[in-house]
């Protein structure tokens, strides 16, 4: 698979309309979840410890899209196959009132992995640039230049990201494609199931009333931070089992670029080993 062909690494006037949210030319569901996903997150898991014991060099991982467009679901079926203590899963809530006395990325140092662990914000700062702009949530916010903040805040978090990626952490951004037909399936999925009920939020409905809006300001964000050091892929979300592969066969290629090794000792290091086997051996 070619996963460049999902990477969006520039600004260039993205349109999601050229983007499918399904692809015909895909392996089939079983050959994903029978075969070539075990296989993938197999080997993600390897270079995951390795980037777990070295401790060098982290990655963030960014997951954006509308209710029931995939995000969940990628976390269960992907990332929750790693070393807990090698990822760090942070939802993005509503500010508290002391977040809200600070600038609006102030908050985000906290939910940071650390080195040698993966990130994973399920939505994310990406919020402060979508939501107020569909509910005009601004309100009592400090703003500097009101009349050009959201391209002041797209510069800002370009800003972010690149100073994330110099202090040894990649970021990589993952958005949901998912069209509105599917959409509405999985959410009347979500009521009609007893077993899915607990999914479904009711503001989902109200806020699918605002499809266009959203798609509008989806593009916009899109075209203002794709980057090179911070690049965006575009998934294909009517297909679940095929989105959740190119996240994983992604992340191999990250971490694979990374080449993460399991530390060696040195030479100093290697004597009291020997020492210690002996010891240990001789009892």
């Amino acid at each position: 698979m070619n996963i460049h062909q999902f990477r969006i690494d520039h600004k260039n006037g993205i349109r999601l309309s050229d983007f499918q949210t399904s692809m015909q030319d895909r392996p089939s569901d079983e050959t994903l979840t029978e075969e070539l996903i075990p296989k993938s997150v197999d080997r993600l898991k390897e270079l995951h410890w390795k980037l777990y014991a070295e401790a060098k060099k982290g990655v963030v991982v960014v997951l954006q899209a509308l209710d029931a467009g995939g995000k969940d679901e990628a976390i269960s079926y992907i990332f929750s196959n790693l070393n807990a203590q090698g990822l760090k899963t942070n939802a993005f809530q509503k500010p508290s009132d002391t977040e809200k006395k600070h600038d609006y990325l102030w908050r985000m140092h906290d939910l940071m992995p650390e080195r040698g662990q993966v990130g994973i914000l399920n939505r994310s700062y990406y919020e402060e640039v979508i939501a107020p702009r569909v509910h005009d949530l601004l309100g009592d916010e400090v703003i500097p230049d009101e009349a050009n903040v959201w391209a002041v805040r797209y510069r800002q978090i370009n800003d972010y990201e690149q100073y994330l990626k110099e202090n040894g952490f990649e970021v990589i951004k993952f958005f949901f494609n998912v069209s509105k037909e599917v959409q509405r399936d999985r959410l009347l999925e979500r009521l009609k199931d007893p077993k899915k009920n607990w999914e479904f939020s009711f503001s989902d409905v109200e806020e699918r009333r605002h499809w266009d809006d959203y798609q509008a300001i989806f593009e916009d964000m899109l075209s203002n931070t794709s980057t090179s050091q911070a690049p965006w892929y575009i998934l294909p979300a009517d297909d679940d089992w095929y989105a959740r592969y190119i996240v994983s066969t992604v992340m191999i290629d990250v971490l694979e670029n990374i080449n993460p090794q399991f530390p060696t000792f040195t030479e100093e290091e290697q004597e009291k080993i020997d020492e210690a086997i002996k010891e240990l051996e001789s009892e």
